[in-house]
């Protein structure tokens, strides 16, 4: 039957606008449906009923760990009294280079006797060029500039507020660990396995720390039983994952369980226990 199509879309509409106001009134008590986080957390999960609109600017949706825009440069912590501290960038141009748009400008700063010095004096973006592609943070060979999640960059004035310097792109190193943990964590990891395995090739083929700390585990937890492998440790515990959690929470949650099963599988592997006969 024509026109059977409309009446069904607007049947839909209806129930959103019916059970928008049944939500109003049983939030009341809860802070209000609107301006709350705990509210728009439900109204963004699978369990939301109603109006599920955001009102930016007053609300925002959390941003993922992996979004990409305007990059940064990545500093020490900035001393009292200073804006930033000591530049991870040795001004090697690779970004530069890589960059698709070319967008990047950098002036290599000299010593007081001419040489050149590895920190920049000058450091240019043009955020209207830059294509937010990520090549010049994957590209770096010193971590030592990121993707920033700042995405509220508008501004009247394009001609200065969008040529982004060298003190405007410069951000601490717990700034990076504050937007993006995950990524962090894991690139401390890796510095630390690469000091490790240097050290033991200077101390003469000395196990790294992390190794050493390792086996220290495994020793001290070898005695653990689990049913279905005699002698093997206790599985490690899972993070539950809900409806109502938010997308990146959801996805950290699933990043952190998949690496404590991969560790978990390892150890079992140097104990000489098959896996396969643990139940995770």
């Amino acid at each position: 039957m024509y026109g059977t199509g409309l009446l069904k879309g607007m049947g839909v509409t209806l129930k959103h606008f019916v059970e928008s106001y049944v939500e109003d009134i049983r939030w009341i008590g809860k802070g209000g449906r609107y301006y709350n986080d705990d509210a728009m957390r439900v109204r963004q999960s699978l369990k939301g009923t109603g109006m599920v609109t955001v009102n930016y600017p007053e609300e925002k949706l959390p941003v993922p760990e992996r979004f990409r825009f305007i990059p940064f440069l990545v500093t020490e912590e900035p001393a009292p009294g200073q804006t930033y501290g000591k530049d991870f960038c040795t001004s090697c141009g690779i970004c530069a280079k890589v960059c698709p748009p070319q967008c990047i400008w950098i002036k290599r700063g000299k010593l007081p006797n001419g040489r050149p010095n590895p920190e920049p004096e000058e450091f240019y973006i043009d955020i209207d060029v830059c294509m937010n592609c990520g090549y010049c943070s994957e590209f770096c060979p010193f971590d030592a500039i990121k993707m920033d999640h700042d995405y509220e960059l508008a501004s009247f004035d394009r001609t200065t507020a969008h040529i982004h310097d060298k003190a405007r792109l410069s951000k601490p190193l717990s700034y990076w660990r504050s937007i993006a943990p995950t990524r962090a964590e894991e690139e401390r990891l890796l510095r630390e396995a690469a000091a490790n395995k240097k050290a033991a090739k200077k101390g003469g083929g000395a196990k790294p720390a992390a190794v050493a700390n390792a086996a220290a585990n495994q020793a001290a937890k070898a005695d653990a039983p689990v049913a279905g492998a005699s002698g093997a440790p206790p599985p490690p515990e899972m993070i539950e994952i809900t409806d109502d959690m938010p997308p990146d929470e959801i996805r950290k949650a699933r990043i952190a369980n998949s690496k404590a099963k991969s560790a978990y599988k390892k150890q079992l592997k140097a104990m000489g226990i098959d896996p396969k006969s643990v139940k995770i």
